[in-house]
């Protein structure tokens, strides 16, 4: 039987429960407390250690318990939430979800993947920073329309300079963090080569899905959640859709792949033959985000530039 440790990770603290052992004990988050983790898994010597991923919070644990060696998944919450109704355990502590987290990771053995460096956090938190910067700025905008007094159109202009310097000050930051690695600068290169991906989007990618070039086909597209699902019970065949995966890149490919279908000469015919046969608009351009992405890992994979071939 497989030893499984599952953490709860809060802000303050976190539980941790061992399979089979059935043991449970808290640690805080705090230099001690990580120390004090690290120092109890490694004693029991779990074959997998599962945590759900918490807005960042376990970033940290996760990189400190693979630096000595342990094996670490981090998993979607709300695989585990379901998880949690089909056992039947309603109740919620922070003791009892690191028991859910901890038979979640029995029962599945969900994959581990490689923690992101300190490259990869740093421009993942900068891609973040910007997007806020970018949403304030687009509120500021608004604001300025609906504004009848001189004072308050001053006052926001001066807020909306005020953002665009800090994105350019980020942009800037970014193209030299990318310049100054000789595998991102590659890859960076690689993506931008495609008709439709900008600076944004490859960097997006970069700090988002380091897997790009690593997985097959099926695989990238079910990890971005662009591969669509059946909904058939017997006789009915219900809709295919796309859930779950990542978001905030499926969110990136958006506006390129819709660049694409203007631009791009394979994405373009592929659109245009997916509305020939009675697709509708969100579905053709929701396919062209996957062709996009299997084209976009198929040349990370090949290290070889764009040129116009399909994917």
């Amino acid at each position: 039987m497989s030893r499984i440790a599952g953490i709860d990770v809060a802000k303050g603290h976190l539980d941790v429960h061992l399979l089979p052992q059935e043991q449970s004990f808290r640690c805080a988050t705090d230099a001690k407390g990580l120390a004090e983790l690290v120092e109890r898994l490694t004693a029991a010597a779990p074959d997998l250690v599962v945590m759900e991923a918490t807005g960042g919070y376990q970033t940290a644990i996760a990189a400190a318990l693979t630096a000595e060696g342990l094996k670490v998944a981090v998993v979607n919450p709300r695989q585990v939430r379901d998880f949690a109704k089909a056992l039947g355990l309603l109740a919620k502590t922070d003791a009892i979800d690191a028991y859910v987290v901890a038979r979640f990771g029995l029962a599945v053995q969900p994959q581990c993947r490689a923690m992101p460096d300190e490259q990869e956090l740093v421009v993942k938190e900068l891609m973040a920073r910007r997007g806020q910067l970018v949403k304030m700025r687009t509120a500021e905008g608004n604001r300025l329309e609906h504004a009848r007094s001189g004072d308050v159109s001053n006052s926001i202009n001066q807020v909306i300079r005020t953002i665009e310097k800090l994105i350019k000050k980020i942009d800037r930051d970014l193209d030299r963090r990318i310049r100054n690695s000789p595998i991102w600068h590659e890859k960076d290169q690689l993506l931008q080569s495609v008709p439709g991906v900008g600076p944004n989007t490859a960097r997006m990618l970069l700090s988002c899905l380091p897997e790009l070039g690593q997985l097959n086909r099926r695989q990238i597209a079910s990890l971005v959640g662009v591969a669509p699902t059946n909904h058939d019970s017997g006789a009915l065949r219900g809709k295919r859709m796309i859930r779950g995966g990542r978001v905030d890149v499926r969110t990136a490919l958006y506006m390129p792949a819709l660049v694409a279908t203007r631009y791009n000469p394979v994405i373009r015919a592929f659109y245009l033959r997916l509305r020939a046969d009675g697709k509708s608009a969100k579905l053709a351009i929701t396919a062209c985000i996957r062709k996009l992405l299997i084209l976009l890992n198929a040349i990370i994979k090949t290290k070889i530039p764009y040129r116009g071939v399909t994917a």
